[in-house]
């Protein structure tokens, strides 16, 4: 009988720090005593940490951890985009909280990682009817305290996972309302990413932004604030999150061209799944497609919104095994 596999798992931000028990057996993976702690409360990662296994009982505490976090690694350690209080070790978390090895992963890397776990349940569908290819390389991308992106590669023989730091890019006008928007936040930032955009600060600014050039008094001071004024009726703020997501469907469209994701491309995050519906209803998918002549490249390429509570975790549990066998 095949023994169940037990380690915590963490999905890290600039504003939440999410931990569970996760449990694998032949594959298959389940989440148990999810929390979510809020980032601010405190003053280091490994405190966060701490706190949650101080929740546990004895018996519970595991040995092993893989914690996907909002930034790149770079020898078994992390410091946040967002989030410039903390950093992140392999080897300090170990010693810190009695873990017999730790394994530290891209947040969107995690992410990527749990495509394959999907249930349907688990995804509302944007765009053309009917499955991907079974075999193909899919993009998995979206907007929270930052902008993530990653892929799972597929050519067919093998697969892997690539990482990397899209969400700074450079970010793309699609007309003259978004070029006059990035020449002013040009004013602020100097260079305009994809994640001074796409995210929730990035929505703040878009906000912001479109009042300035409106004349018009900015109310909102919180992107939450954006989202639920613009869900409600308010003139201004759906003005906003309508762009936003237009700009988010022109991002997944130039994001699916650079890694070929005919396999589809998933929209992730903290944002996506409570707009649903102004996605659906914006210019997210007409923008998705249109890049003139490789239009049709991406008219059939299906998109999705991922609604399952726990993606990322369930990412970083799917290393637990290798991280046992290399202990």
């Amino acid at each position: 009988m095949t023994e169940v596999l037990t380690g915590l798992v963490g999905d890290v931000g600039g504003t939440n720090a999410r931990f569970a028990l996760a449990h694998v057996k032949d594959g298959a993976v389940s989440i148990d005593a999810p929390a979510n702690l809020r980032a601010a409360d405190y003053a280091a990662g490994v405190h966060a940490v701490r706190a949650f296994l101080d929740r546990l009982e004895p018996a519970q505490r595991p040995k092993l951890a893989v914690i996907a976090a909002a930034g790149p690694i770079e020898d078994g350690a992390v410091e946040f985009t967002n989030n410039t209080a903390w950093r992140f070790s392999e080897r300090e978390l170990a010693g810190a909280c009695g873990l017999a090895a730790v394994r530290l992963i891209n947040d969107f890397t995690a992410q990527a990682l749990a495509i394959d776990h999907f249930q349907p349940r688990h995804l509302r569908r944007l765009g053309p009817a009917g499955a991907p290819p079974p075999r193909a390389t899919a993009a998995i991308l979206g907007p929270g305290t930052g902008f993530g992106a990653a892929a799972r590669v597929d050519d067919g023989v093998s697969r892997a996972i690539l990482s990397g730091e899209g969400g700074h890019s450079g970010f793309a006008p699609g007309d003259e309302v978004e070029l006059e928007i990035v020449r002013k936040l040009m004013k602020r930032f100097g260079r305009v990413s994809v994640e001074r955009l796409i995210s929730g600060p990035g929505l703040l600014n878009l906000y912001q932004t479109l009042a300035e050039m409106g004349g018009e008094p900015a109310a909102c001071e919180r992107p939450d604030a954006v989202t639920r004024a613009a869900l409600e009726g308010d003139r201004l703020a759906r003005s906003a999150l309508m762009r936003f997501c237009a700009m988010l469907g022109s991002v997944a469209g130039d994001y699916a061209l650079a890694v070929g994701a005919r396999g589809g491309v998933y929209v992730a995050g903290g944002i996506a799944p409570g707009i649903f519906e102004a996605l659906a209803e914006s210019d997210f998918r007409r923008r998705f497609e249109a890049k003139g002549r490789m239009s049709d490249y991406l008219k059939p390429i299906p998109t999705y919104v991922v609604t399952a509570p726990h993606a990322a975790l369930i990412g970083a549990a799917s290393q637990l095994s290798s991280l046992e066998a290399a202990a």
